[in-house]
């Protein structure tokens, strides 16, 4: 092996065992889910302009938290929880003494932080990976489960639940004590978010709660913003117990605050996102064997061919003979788990290097 590989491969050890901090090092992230568009950079001059006030002084608390993002996405701050990034509002979900049901594959931070014992995996299987809602309503309710989670457009597969069979899947676990939780933190990138998002019918629903990572569609990742929202206010209480006086610096403060007046920014950002994921979604397909599934979020879920190399094994070669990192789904709950990636769109140039860079891996290989 060569000091240029061996220097790569140990870089690659490093990074696969870390969960942020990619930026320090150089290589092209199509693990990470964020929008490459947003925000603008006026955003970016503001915070440097104002730089001494936002470290020297105390963020606003929860209430203001929860009136700024009820302003930005037109709903009454009482409905609303605001957490350090939606994994803060999971870890409080996990000590409410209620047993979750999720469909895996899915995010695992849902599952990993139940307590043992409290968390039913439900399958998603191959090769379609939809979700059956009434299969899913009937499993949560055999169970006593009194959480059940839809991450939509889920991740790792990047497929959208549509929004009638989620309402249905409401109405049916509200008889038994059972809280609907959406994760919708890529809504914003389905083709018809506006006709998808639950958003506008939840005071119709008092078992219903969406989650949301900002970070993902605003492109955030580092200021730390997720929220909930449900018309169930015992249920939002119960959360906002949970959360520590000051859990969001003054960094995702000012983000808040100059968020609305950016909203025709965000559109765009998002529709450019889309368009470069489609496209991309198009390239992925000339791949000999490779099966790519259409995606409704910023990213692709893919299944390798049988006969080439394992999912691990084309994210090792991707970062170390072509400075790209990819996620690989091996350890995911799902059958043959080894054959699939899940892939980040970026920019059209750099989509078409990835996609070259598999061609070279997955052709060789296969042969």
């Amino acid at each position: 092996m060569t000091k240029k590989h061996s220097s790569a491969q140990e870089s690659y050890e490093y990074v696969s065992r870390q969960h942020g901090g990619y930026w320090r090092h150089a290589f092209i992230d199509h693990n990470y889910l964020y929008n490459l568009y947003f925000p603008p950079e006026d955003f970016f001059q503001h915070l440097t302009q104002h730089i001494h006030q936002l470290v020297l002084s105390y963020p606003v608390g929860q209430s203001e938290l929860a009136r700024l993002v009820g302003e930005l996405i037109a709903q009454p701050p009482e409905r609303l929880v605001v957490g350090n990034g939606a994994a803060e509002l999971i870890k409080i979900i996990a000590g409410l003494g209620r047993k979750l049901i999720v469909p895996v594959p899915s995010f695992n931070e849902y599952a990993n932080v139940m307590p043992a014992g409290q968390v039913v995996e439900f399958a998603l299987t191959a090769p379609t990976f939809q979700l059956d809602v009434d299969a899913f309503a009937a499993e949560a309710i055999r169970s006593e489960a009194g959480l059940a989670v839809v991450v939509s457009p889920n991740n790792p597969t990047s497929l959208l639940v549509p929004k009638a069979d989620l309402i249905r899947l409401a109405d049916k676990l509200a008889a038994h004590d059972c809280i609907l939780i959406v994760d919708e933190s890529f809504i914003d990138f389905a083709a018809h978010r506006d006709q998808e998002t639950l958003e506008q019918e939840i005071d119709q629903y008092p078992n219903l709660a969406i989650f949301k990572s900002m970070s993902k569609a605003y492109g955030i990742c580092g200021i730390r913003i997720g929220y909930m929202l449900t018309a169930n206010l015992e249920f939002a209480a119960q959360l906002r117990q949970g959360l520590s006086i000051w859990n969001l610096n003054g960094f995702a403060e000012e983000f808040l605050r100059l968020a609305p007046q950016y909203k025709q920014a965000f559109t765009v950002s998002c529709n450019k996102v889309k368009d470069d994921r489609d496209n991309f979604f198009a390239e992925l397909q000339t791949i000999p064997g490779l099966i790519a599934y259409k995606p409704d979020a910023n990213y692709i879920f893919c299944r390798l061919p049988d006969h080439g190399p394992s999912g691990p094994d084309v994210t090792e070669k991707l970062f170390i003979d072509h400075n790209i990192y990819v996620k690989h789904c091996q350890g995911k709950t799902m059958a043959e788990s080894d054959r699939y990636l899940r892939i980040a769109s970026r920019t059209p140039a750099e989509n078409s290097n990835l996609v070259a860079a598999l061609h070279e891996i997955v052709d060789q290989e296969g042969r």
